[in-house]
């Protein structure tokens, strides 16, 4: 028994050996297993046949590449790899197929190699962005494939015919190619065929009618090809179809009613189908659609209302179009991202939620109803040429036909660094151009000149509007190295030109693209320019034109006519070229710079020839005047009127007394509606209809003719909606006199803080209307009027309310203008107490930021529904401005918000205006926001971050000390200091009342003794 048994230790031994046996079998099983999945030789063979004709580096190839699964599959980068599939699942999993081959954005060269179809099993070839030339081979009907994509190369030839015997193609993606000729009718074979994407190649003929048998078609693009005929009735079938684009193309109009079928369409663009006008097409079943893009289609007659019912519609542009009538009001309802009606013929008016909006609008060149409410400052709803007026006095320059000059044309020349940086070159300073938005945008350089972006980059929503190049590469000038460019239109404007005939150059060179063998080097850019609505350049191409990349051309017109005061450079794309290479959103327009010259003397704008004809024409009519005014008696009489009024360039209407007097009815006490520093206002209406409001120079008035004419001089050279409108004047005799439109709703101090039966109501969002329109106004004074203004007298009594309660700054009596280069010591200070900024009120240093820190004083008082210097809570506190330190401090800025407005009021936008004016109030002037920053912090467009400002340094601060002083004076009633300023503030004289703008309907002033028309200091 005992020689039978194992001893413990040999069991052991026995049990080791056994495990290591198994596992070893186990791993000579697999290793055997993988051994056995190998190529075919012959597709060996053909994959170094193809990487030998495409130039392939990369590739380790073996018979077993498949299941080692290494030297064939690498990446690069996003969207740059190698990536070879096998399926290994034939004979027992021992022999593989190779199924996929994608090589993308790998810049491989060579030709297009046939041997793709001696790979019997493959069923996916994507070569997507490389170099690749060659035609495609007909031996690829022999392949299984369900996609075929050569996006982005250099393929050339047509299309064969046997590719329609691919039963199994689901994908035919050709895009950005040099392929030609007919479209084969043998495509329309490919029962299964989803996608069939042909941009940008040169395919001519019809769509073929096969075509319509395409029933299982989800993605249809053509963009930039000659084919032509109508679009056909049998795009109807194709039921299933989700992307739908027909841009650049020859075809005819109209659009197939047949589109209607389409209910799962999610993305539609046709661009320039040439025919016959056509109504809108029938869309109301597209429940689906997101993108609409009807450009330049010969549309007529108005917008169906059911558009606005579409709730997934993000994007709607109809622009270059016929379409009447007025933007419906289901429109509201669109949660859009884009809305772009821009060159149409709409009409009324324009809806107050649309001007409201933060969206991308671009309503220019259209026929809408005068708009007070516009206004001309940089904005994504773009308003510009969309009035069908030119002349009428009431709406802002931007807004009216061909953008007339609002003033005096005084320019002759124009030098653009489109977007780039200011420059000097060829001796001429180019000015900056670099804001970078879009889809649509209107900007103005102090009317000077401005621009227009319009469209949606397709496939790249963040795509730039501005672009630059660090190439070495770069021929030409610096100018060369940035350019402005748009996915649809970009229009250029000289603004106030003189009349005149004048040489426009434009600047181009292609920085975009590269100048190598790669796939970035494929792109073509092509677009057509136009100036003055003539045509100059058709189907531009830059990179063509200049002969390579990063080369500067320059393209010259010698003769452009400017017969009234605008010259129109507009680029556009017209759906032609690539649109993917080397990305989505490279294509459109795209310009370096603009030099526009003149051809005359700009002196006198004449040849020598037409000045001497004129000067003798001239000194002979003269002549004649003259002895005919002698023998009437105009001659030798009395000289009555100032010689500042006669040397006064007035660029506003005149009045005679005589149609004043019988509007006011001889200046009849009962039309007197209000008293101000400068005299009686009084009401009055003019024969045509028109109320206005006149207001006369009391001869008692310490202002006088030196107001009156500064007055004059700087309302007549601006205009803007949140500036009151001057119509004229009236100089005759001693009489002065001032002509406005009529505003209905008075002043808002009186709306505000006036008597409590003169009060209005304001809600939450009609104070921040206000506010924003107080803020775009002050805007337009300080950075893009043609004048820069100082206002120097912003208060709540000097803004005025229209019928729909629009805020408008009037009162320029005190106006002054901005020395830019110096900001300057004022020897005669004026404004008012508890709204001056404290670095002017006591040193009498004066900037914009003074304005800016009025409009806090402003802002504060909307907000709070108080005046700043009548309201004090308690003893302690001097002025709002001060309690609203302390609320800051205490965590509590919300206490100030006007109890009237209830929970109708968004917290967070109240406190983004408190602290708003907080930052307009610093102490320091520049660390006070310009005025266009502060319409973008109310507008939420950018944070704010106000400055926690310790009463214990106000309390040290000589503005406070000063303030405290005056307030006390100014509670109970109104004073107007004098005094020379280098004497310290002594005394006071009581002025008549309050300083009111003449242009509104105010009360007499025993009616405003509650008013916040505070103090008004004149050093």
């Amino acid at each position: 028994m005992a020689t039978s048994r194992r001893t413990l230790p040999e069991e052991i031994h026995v049990s080791i050996v056994y495990f290591f046996l198994v596992l070893h079998f186990f791993s000579c099983t697999n290793d055997l297993r993988s051994f056995a999945q190998l190529l075919p030789e012959e597709e060996v063979q053909v994959l170094q046949t193809i990487s030998s004709k495409l130039q392939i580096t990369n590739w380790d190839l073996s018979r077993s590449s498949c299941s080692e699964g290494s030297g064939l599959n690498r990446t690069f980068g996003d969207s740059i790899y190698s990536n070879v599939t096998c399926n290994c699942s034939f004979s027992a999993n021992t022999v593989c197929h190779v199924t996929s081959i994608e090589l993308k954005g790998l810049n491989l060269t060579g030709t297009l190699p046939a041997e793709f179809a001696n790979l019997s099993h493959l069923r996916e070839i994507d070569l997507s962005r490389n170099y690749i030339s060659g035609s495609i081979p007909p031996s690829f009907a022999r392949l299984p494939l369900t996609n075929l994509s050569l996006l982005g190369n250099r393929i050339n030839g047509t299309i064969p015919s046997e590719i329609g015997d691919i039963s199994t193609l689901e994908e035919l993606v050709l895009e950005d190619n040099q392929l030609g000729g007919p479209l084969p009718a043998n495509l329309g074979r490919l029962s299964g065929l989803r996608r069939l994407v042909l941009s940008a190649n040169n395919f001519t003929g019809t769509i073929p009618e096969t075509f319509g048998d395409l029933k299982n078609l989800t993605d249809f693009r053509i963009d930039g090809n000659a084919i032509s005929g109508k679009m056909p009735d049998f795009i109807g079938n194709w039921t299933k179809l989700i992307r739908l684009d027909m841009q650049g193309t020859l075809m005819q109009g109209p659009i197939t009613p047949a589109i209607s079928r389409l209910t799962n369409l999610s993305e539609m663009r046709i661009l320039g189908l040439s025919g016959s006008s056509i109504r809108f097409p029938n869309l109301q079943d597209l429940e689906n659609i997101k993108t609409v893009i009807l450009r330049n289609c010969s549309i007529f007659g108005p917008i169906p209302e059911y558009m606005g019912n579409k709730r997934k519609l993000k994007t709607l542009d109809l622009s270059f179009n016929n379409l009447t009538g007025p933007i419906p009001n289901t429109f509201q309802r669109l949660n859009f991202d884009n809305l772009l009606l821009a060159s149409n013929a709409l009409s009324g008016e324009i809806p107050s939620w649309l001007l409201d909006s933060r969206e991308n609008i671009d309503l220019s060149n259209n026929n809408f109803t005068p708009s007070s409410t516009t206004s001309c400052q940089s904005s994504t709803v773009n308003l510009a040429s969309s009035s069908s007026t030119s002349t009428s006095n009431s709406i802002a320059w931007c807004s009216k036909k061909d953008l007339p000059c609002s003033g005096k044309s005084q320019y002759y020349s124009l030098f653009i660094n489109c977007g780039g940086s200011r420059i000097g070159f060829e001796g001429n300073e180019y000015e900056d151009d670099q804001t970078n938005r879009g889809p649509a945008y209107f900007f103005s350089s102090s009317e000077k000149w401005a621009y227009t972006s319009s469209g949606v980059y397709m496939g790249k929503d963040d795509a730039n509007y501005v672009t630059s190049s660090s190439s070495s590469n770069l021929t030409g000038e610096e100018i060369y190295r940035t350019a402005r460019q748009a996915p649809a239109s970009l229009k250029y404007y000289g603004l106030c030109l003189r009349k005149g005939s004048y040489k426009v150059r434009l600047h181009f060179a292609e920085i975009m693209f590269s100048d190598d063998k790669k796939f970035s080097s494929l792109g073509r850019r092509i677009f057509d320019v136009s100036i003055q609505g003539n045509v100059v350049l058709k189907d531009f191409n830059i990179m063509e034109e200049a002969k390579g990349v990063g080369i500067g051309i320059t393209k010259d017109f010698k003769d452009v006519i400017v017969n009234g005061s605008t010259l129109e450079i507009h680029l556009f794309w017209t759906g032609k070229g690539t649109t993917a290479i080397p990305d989505r959103g490279v294509y459109g327009p795209l310009i370096s710079a603009i030099t526009v010259t003149p051809n005359f003397d700009t002196h006198t704008g004449l040849s020598v020839g037409a000045i001497i004809g004129i000067v003798v024409a001239s000194c002979v009519v003269a002549c004649l005047i003259l002895v005919l005014l002698r023998l009437k008696g105009y001659l030798g009489g009395d000289d009555t009127e100032d010689k500042e009024l006669r040397a006064l360039d007035l660029q506003t209407g005149y009045f005679t007394l005589r149609q004043i007097k019988a509007a006011t009815n001889n200046f009849d006490p009962a039309n007197k509606i209000g008293e101000g520093g400068f005299g009686p206002v009084y009401k009055g209406l003019l024969t045509d209809g028109a109320v206005i409001a006149v207001k006369q120079l009391s001869s008692k008035s310490r202002q006088g003719n030196r107001e009156f004419v500064n007055e004059i001089g700087m309302i007549s050279a601006l205009q803007h909606p949140n500036l009151v409108r001057l119509y004229g004047c009236c100089i005759e005799g001693n009489q002065l006199l001032l002509i406005y439109e009529y505003l209905e709703n008075n002043c808002l101090g009186r709306a505000l803080f006036g008597r409590t039966e003169r009060l209005l109501y304001l809600d939450w969002p009609t104070r921040k209307k206000i506010c924003l329109g107080i803020a775009r106004g002050l805007a337009y004074l300080h950075e893009e009027s043609r004048l820069k203004i100082v206002h120097r007298d912003i208060k709540a009594t000097n803004v005025l309310l229209d019928k729909d309660l629009n805020a408008k700054i009037s009162d320029f009596g005190l106006a002054k203008l901005d020395e830019e280069e110096n900001t300057h010591i004022s020897t005669r200070i004026a404004g008012t107490i508890g709204y001056m900024a404290p670095e002017y009120a006591m040193r009498g240093y004066l900037t914009d930021k003074a304005d800016v820190y009025s409009f806090g004083i402003v802002a504060l008082e909307i907000v709070s529904g108080k005046s700043n210097t009548n309201y004090r809570p308690k003893e302690e506190f001097v002025y709002l401005l001060d309690w609203a330190y302390v609320l800051q401090e205490q965590g509590n800025l919300l206490d100030l918000v006007d109890p009237s407005l209830g929970s109708d009021c968004p917290a967070d936008e109240a406190l983004r205006m408190i602290n708003l004016a907080l930052l307009c109030t610093n102490p320091s002037p520049t660390l006070r926001p310009t005025m266009s920053s502060a319409v973008s912090m109310l507008e939420g467009k950018i944070a704010i971050q106000a400055p926690l400002i310790k009463r214990t340094s106000l309390n040290d601060d000589m503005r406070f000390k000063a303030f405290e002083k005056l307030s006390q004076d100014s509670q109970s009633h109104v004073s107007t200091f004098s005094i020379d300023s280098s004497q310290i503030p002594r005394t006071t004289s009581m002025d008549d009342g309050p300083w009111i703008d003449s242009s509104a309907s105010l009360p007499s002033k025993d009616e405003l003794r509650d008013s916040s028309s505070s103090s008004k200091l004149r050093l």
